[in-house]
Protein backbone atom coordinates (compact mmCIF):
# COMPACT_ATOMS: atom_id res chain seq x y z
CA UNK A 1 0.00 0.00 0.00
CA UNK A 2 1.06 3.30 -0.89
CA UNK A 3 1.89 6.23 1.73
CA UNK A 4 -0.81 8.11 -0.25
CA UNK A 5 -3.37 5.00 0.37
CA UNK A 6 -2.88 5.06 3.71
CA UNK A 7 -3.33 8.48 4.37
CA UNK A 8 -6.23 7.90 2.45
CA UNK A 9 -7.20 5.31 4.52
CA UNK A 10 -6.83 6.94 8.21
CA UNK A 11 -8.29 10.01 7.18
CA UNK A 12 -11.55 7.88 5.67
CA UNK A 13 -11.52 5.04 9.26
CA UNK A 14 -11.27 8.79 11.74
CA UNK A 15 -14.28 9.78 9.69
CA UNK A 16 -15.98 6.53 10.09
CA UNK A 17 -15.23 6.55 13.29
CA UNK A 18 -16.26 9.81 14.39
CA UNK A 19 -19.55 9.37 12.80
CA UNK A 20 -19.89 6.66 15.42
CA UNK A 21 -21.16 9.30 18.02
CA UNK A 22 -24.55 9.93 16.09
CA UNK A 23 -25.27 6.52 17.82
CA UNK A 24 -25.45 8.11 21.22
CA UNK A 25 -27.47 11.62 19.44
CA UNK A 26 -30.87 10.67 21.56
CA UNK A 27 -33.86 12.47 19.61
CA UNK A 28 -37.39 12.76 21.24
CA UNK A 29 -39.38 10.10 19.18
CA UNK A 30 -39.56 6.83 20.57
CA UNK A 31 -39.75 4.04 18.38
CA UNK A 32 -42.99 2.19 17.59
CA UNK A 33 -42.91 -0.39 20.40
CA UNK A 34 -42.94 2.71 22.65
CA UNK A 35 -40.00 0.98 24.54
CA UNK A 36 -37.25 3.56 24.43
CA UNK A 37 -36.58 6.55 22.07
CA UNK A 38 -34.73 6.73 18.83
CA UNK A 39 -31.31 7.98 17.96
CA UNK A 40 -29.82 10.31 15.28
CA UNK A 41 -28.35 7.28 13.08
CA UNK A 42 -31.25 4.98 13.73
CA UNK A 43 -33.61 7.85 12.14
CA UNK A 44 -30.79 8.56 9.28
CA UNK A 45 -31.08 5.28 8.56
CA UNK A 46 -35.07 4.79 8.56
CA UNK A 47 -35.02 7.93 6.24
CA UNK A 48 -32.88 6.62 3.82
CA UNK A 49 -35.19 3.40 3.95
CA UNK A 50 -38.57 6.09 3.24
CA UNK A 51 -36.65 7.45 0.44
CA UNK A 52 -36.09 3.95 -1.37
CA UNK A 53 -39.90 2.95 -0.56
CA UNK A 54 -41.53 6.24 -1.32
CA UNK A 55 -39.67 8.13 -4.44
CA UNK A 56 -41.85 7.09 -6.59
CA UNK A 57 -44.35 9.68 -5.27
CA UNK A 58 -41.90 12.75 -5.85
CA UNK A 59 -41.67 14.39 -8.96
CA UNK A 60 -37.79 14.71 -10.73
CA UNK A 61 -36.19 13.43 -7.53
CA UNK A 62 -33.09 10.43 -7.54
CA UNK A 63 -33.96 8.23 -5.01
CA UNK A 64 -30.22 7.37 -4.56
CA UNK A 65 -29.22 11.09 -3.92
CA UNK A 66 -32.01 11.28 -1.71
CA UNK A 67 -30.64 8.68 0.23
CA UNK A 68 -27.11 10.39 0.33
CA UNK A 69 -28.51 13.19 1.88
CA UNK A 70 -30.41 11.81 4.55
CA UNK A 71 -27.56 9.59 6.18
CA UNK A 72 -25.51 12.70 6.18
CA UNK A 73 -28.20 15.34 7.11
CA UNK A 74 -27.92 14.94 10.74
CA UNK A 75 -24.00 14.12 11.61
CA UNK A 76 -24.32 17.59 12.02
CA UNK A 77 -25.45 16.93 15.91
CA UNK A 78 -22.74 14.70 16.66
CA UNK A 79 -21.54 18.40 17.38
CA UNK A 80 -24.40 20.76 17.83
CA UNK A 81 -26.92 18.16 19.22
CA UNK A 82 -30.87 17.54 18.34
CA UNK A 83 -32.66 20.90 18.30
CA UNK A 84 -36.46 19.32 18.47
CA UNK A 85 -39.15 20.87 16.27
CA UNK A 86 -41.45 21.16 19.62
CA UNK A 87 -39.09 22.37 21.91
CA UNK A 88 -39.21 26.51 21.87
CA UNK A 89 -36.30 28.70 22.96
CA UNK A 90 -33.87 27.77 20.16
CA UNK A 91 -32.51 30.54 17.80
CA UNK A 92 -32.28 29.60 14.67
CA UNK A 93 -29.36 31.47 13.38
CA UNK A 94 -27.53 30.11 16.33
CA UNK A 95 -28.07 26.78 15.27
CA UNK A 96 -27.27 27.12 11.95
CA UNK A 97 -24.09 28.77 12.59
CA UNK A 98 -23.60 25.75 14.90
CA UNK A 99 -24.45 23.07 12.32
CA UNK A 100 -22.66 24.52 9.29
CA UNK A 101 -19.52 24.57 12.10
CA UNK A 102 -19.67 21.42 12.65
CA UNK A 103 -20.34 20.22 9.23
CA UNK A 104 -17.01 21.49 8.26
CA UNK A 105 -15.07 19.71 10.78
CA UNK A 106 -16.75 16.67 10.87
CA UNK A 107 -16.38 16.34 6.05
CA UNK A 108 -13.27 18.07 6.94
CA UNK A 109 -12.38 14.50 8.77
CA UNK A 110 -12.64 13.04 5.44
CA UNK A 111 -9.82 13.85 2.13
CA UNK A 112 -10.19 17.08 0.69
CA UNK A 113 -12.08 15.73 -2.30
CA UNK A 114 -14.50 13.27 -0.29
CA UNK A 115 -15.04 15.94 2.54
CA UNK A 116 -15.85 18.72 -0.21
CA UNK A 117 -18.70 16.38 -2.19
CA UNK A 118 -20.36 15.49 1.22
CA UNK A 119 -20.37 18.78 2.56
CA UNK A 120 -21.74 19.90 -1.03
CA UNK A 121 -24.87 17.36 -0.05
CA UNK A 122 -25.46 18.37 3.60
CA UNK A 123 -25.54 21.77 2.43
CA UNK A 124 -28.09 20.80 -0.62
CA UNK A 125 -30.09 19.20 1.88
CA UNK A 126 -30.04 22.75 4.04
CA UNK A 127 -30.99 24.52 1.59
CA UNK A 128 -33.95 22.81 -0.34
CA UNK A 129 -33.67 24.20 -3.19
CA UNK A 130 -33.43 20.98 -5.74
CA UNK A 131 -36.43 18.68 -5.68
CA UNK A 132 -34.38 15.52 -4.10
CA UNK A 133 -33.30 17.74 -1.49
CA UNK A 134 -37.39 19.56 -1.03
CA UNK A 135 -38.21 15.35 -1.39
CA UNK A 136 -35.36 14.62 1.61
CA UNK A 137 -36.67 17.54 3.69
CA UNK A 138 -40.22 16.20 3.33
CA UNK A 139 -39.27 12.66 4.72
CA UNK A 140 -37.60 14.52 7.52
CA UNK A 141 -40.85 15.33 8.66
CA UNK A 142 -43.21 12.68 7.66
CA UNK A 143 -40.74 10.21 8.98
CA UNK A 144 -41.27 11.44 13.25
CA UNK A 145 -44.85 12.27 12.30
CA UNK A 146 -45.98 8.69 11.24
CA UNK A 147 -44.13 7.55 14.67
CA UNK A 148 -45.99 9.95 16.68
CA UNK A 149 -49.47 9.11 15.20
CA UNK A 150 -48.85 5.36 16.44
CA UNK A 151 -47.27 5.96 19.73
CA UNK A 152 -50.27 8.28 21.05
CA UNK A 153 -49.20 10.97 19.96
CA UNK A 154 -45.57 10.76 20.93
CA UNK A 155 -43.66 14.15 21.16
CA UNK A 156 -47.04 15.90 20.26
CA UNK A 157 -48.44 14.60 23.55
CA UNK A 158 -45.05 15.22 25.72
CA UNK A 159 -45.53 19.00 24.38
CA UNK A 160 -49.23 19.40 24.15
CA UNK A 161 -49.08 20.00 20.72
CA UNK A 162 -52.08 21.03 18.78
CA UNK A 163 -53.77 19.37 15.39
CA UNK A 164 -52.90 22.68 14.18
CA UNK A 165 -49.86 22.98 15.35
CA UNK A 166 -49.17 19.72 13.67
CA UNK A 167 -50.25 21.19 10.28
CA UNK A 168 -48.58 24.35 10.41
CA UNK A 169 -44.74 22.60 11.35
CA UNK A 170 -45.06 19.70 9.22
CA UNK A 171 -47.42 20.75 6.40
CA UNK A 172 -45.38 23.12 3.94
CA UNK A 173 -42.15 20.92 4.25
CA UNK A 174 -44.03 17.97 3.19
CA UNK A 175 -46.39 19.48 0.66
CA UNK A 176 -43.53 21.40 -1.22
CA UNK A 177 -41.56 17.40 -1.14
CA UNK A 178 -44.64 15.61 -2.13
CA UNK A 179 -48.21 16.99 -2.12
CA UNK A 180 -49.76 12.91 -2.26
CA UNK A 181 -47.38 12.29 0.73
CA UNK A 182 -48.92 15.08 3.03
CA UNK A 183 -52.21 14.29 1.63
CA UNK A 184 -51.76 10.35 3.40
CA UNK A 185 -49.70 11.86 6.79
CA UNK A 186 -52.65 14.76 6.43
CA UNK A 187 -55.15 11.95 6.98
CA UNK A 188 -53.31 10.18 9.40
CA UNK A 189 -52.77 13.59 11.63
CA UNK A 190 -57.12 13.72 11.91
CA UNK A 191 -57.33 10.63 12.72
CA UNK A 192 -55.41 10.78 15.51
CA UNK A 193 -56.81 13.98 16.49
CA UNK A 194 -60.16 12.59 16.34
CA UNK A 195 -59.90 9.17 18.27
CA UNK A 196 -57.65 10.58 20.85
CA UNK A 197 -59.23 14.16 21.87
CA UNK A 198 -56.35 16.25 22.23
CA UNK A 199 -57.58 18.55 19.16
Amino acid sequence: MSASSSDLLREQFAFLVEIDRLKSIVRQSPIINRSRKENSAEHSWHLAMFALVLSRHAEGVDAMHVVKMLLLHNIVEIDAGDAPIHVAGTDPVLLAEAERRAAERIFGLLPAEQGRELLALWLEFEDAQTPSARFAKALDRLQPLLLNTLTDGGTWTENGVTEQQVLDRYGPTIERGSPLLWQEARARVRRYFQQSGNR
